[in-house]
C-alpha cells in the first residue's frame, strides 16, 4: 500500500506545482491536466500535459508558447477558445479528454460552466 500512497502524494505535488504555475500567470485562461496525470498512469518519464486556453494568446502556437515561461517537465497546449471549440466540435481527442478526465486547474473563461471535478481520490488544490 505504500506505493500506491507514494504515487498519490507525487500526483498531488505534481498537480499543485501545475496550479501554482498557472495560477501566477496574468492572462484570462482555462487551463486543464489532461493525459497520464489528469488519469493516474503516469511513469517516471511522463511530462505534465496542459490544455490551456486564453483569449489573450496571440500568434502562432508556437509563439504562445516562447511568451510563456513553461516549467521543465510541462507540455503546454495553447489554445484560442476559437481553436478549441473547433477540437470539441470535432470530437477531438485533446477536447474529450479535457470534457471527460481532465483535472481543471483554472477556468476563467467557463468552459465548464462550474464543472469543478477534483482529481480521483484526493482533495482539489
Amino acid at each position: 500500500m505504500e506505493v500506491v500512497e507514494k504515487r498519490r502524494e507525487l500526483r498531488r505535488k505534481i498537480i499543485e506545482t501545475a496550479s501554482s504555475w498557472v495560477s501566477s500567470l496574468h492572462l484570462r485562461l482555462t487551463a486543464v491536466i489532461i493525459g497520464s496525470y489528469a488519469r493516474g498512469d503516469f511513469n517516471l518519464w511522463s511530462d505534465v500535459d496542459l490544455l490551456m486556453v486564453s483569449t489573450d494568446f496571440e500568434g502562432s502556437p508556437v509563439e504562445r508558447l516562447r511568451a510563456l515561461q513553461i516549467p521543465a517537465g510541462f507540455q503546454v497546449i495553447p489554445l484560442t477558445p476559437e481553436e478549441f471549440n473547433r477540437l470539441r466540435v470535432k470530437g477531438d481527442r485533446l477536447a474529450s479528454e479535457a470534457i471527460d478526465s481532465g483535472v481543471i486547474l483554472r477556468d476563467d473563461l467557463k468552459i465548464f460552466r462550474g464543472d469543478v471535478r477534483p482529481f480521483k481520490d484526493e482533495v482539489k488544490p
